[in-house]
């Protein structure tokens, strides 16, 4: 009696139903990501307008679009920006706030811990344009609920202060997601070690230090990666402040969308998304590269290989 032959898969389906299955998703993934990144891509060495003889026969110019770009003033301070609105409201505001929500509601019970995570959900699973226009609401100069708040009729946030505008609006949109991230990963810090630190004199930023960092160091890390590559291709502060006054709360969302859709420069705009591309890569490889050395040091410190 011959013995049956084992499937290739865990579910034993073998290859080719294995196969069947993932085709339709692999469709879908060439149609929606694949095709349109290398139509971007191919785009981004053509000359292709929205309107004009452009539209109807663009001519390759090479990387003319990406050299121009590089060498425009306004491309250089809307990277400028990003990274001032990447640091301030997902690396110093969302990650920090989220943190210390989670600290601070950790061994907390009741209707106030009900009520401050219904609060910072509500923040996030609202749409982005709802959120957008009830800030605008909040900020506008003539009858905005701030300056009602604060008494001070005709105060300009949006004009003033643009860019500290949409940093404060975007940590109070999505600093949900780090505080239910750092809730969870708190949740593997054995309170004894915390219990044992206090008894040893050590006060709360020692604890954080010797403690409840290393433990939970690659959930910080994995928390940072998502919320800067999310913060880096946020188009909603265009809702508060169109990128103005005179660009200066225009990121690289609202810059691409000038120069593609307001211009009418597509082959330009599709070489500045193909450049914003290449940064998220370097963002996620820096980080991906610390969550390494991170698993290699917790090898060694387990005496296990250091590769």
């Amino acid at each position: 009696m011959a013995r049956p032959t084992s499937a290739a898969d865990a579910a034993g389906l073998g290859r080719s139903r294995a196969a069947a299955f993932v085709l339709p998703a692999l469709v879908l993934i060439a149609v929606f990501l694949v095709f349109p990144a290398l139509w971007t891509i191919y785009l981004g060495l053509t000359d292709y307008r929205l309107t004009g003889l452009a539209a109807a026969d663009p001519q390759v110019v090479g990387l003319d679009n990406y050299t121009g770009a590089l060498e425009d003033p306004r491309f250089l301070t809307s990277l400028w920006l990003t990274l001032l609105y990447v640091g301030g409201s997902a690396i110093i505001g969302q990650a920090g706030l989220g943190f210390t929500l989670a600290w601070m509601l950790r061994s907390r019970t009741g209707p106030v811990r009900r009520v401050v995570e219904g609060v910072v959900l509500l923040s996030w699973i609202l749409p982005s344009t709802v959120v957008g226009f009830l800030w605008f609401a909040l900020l506008d100069r003539d009858d905005g609920t701030l300056n009602a708040l604060l008494h001070t009729p005709g105060f300009a946030w949006l004009l003033d202060y643009p860019l500290l505008s949409i940093i404060i609006f975007n940590v109070w949109r999505g600093t949900a997601f780090s505080m239910m991230l750092y809730a969870a990963a708190l949740e593997n810090v054995p309170p004894s070690h915390l219990e044992t630190a206090r008894l040893a004199g050590a006060n709360v930023p020692q604890q954080l230090r010797d403690v409840v960092f290393p433990r939970i160091r690659r959930h910080i890390l994995t928390n940072l990666l998502l919320i800067s590559l999310w913060t880096f291709n946020d188009f909603t502060p265009f809702v508060l402040t169109g990128g103005g006054p005179e660009g200066r709360s225009e990121i690289l969302p609202v810059y691409v969308y000038r120069v593609a859709l307001r211009d009418g420069q597509l082959g330009v705009g599709a070489a500045i998304s193909f450049l914003i591309l290449l940064i998220n890569l370097l963002f996620a490889l820096a980080y991906l590269r610390l969550l390494r050395g991170q698993r290699r040091h917790q090898e060694v410190a387990a005496g296990g290989p250091p590769a």
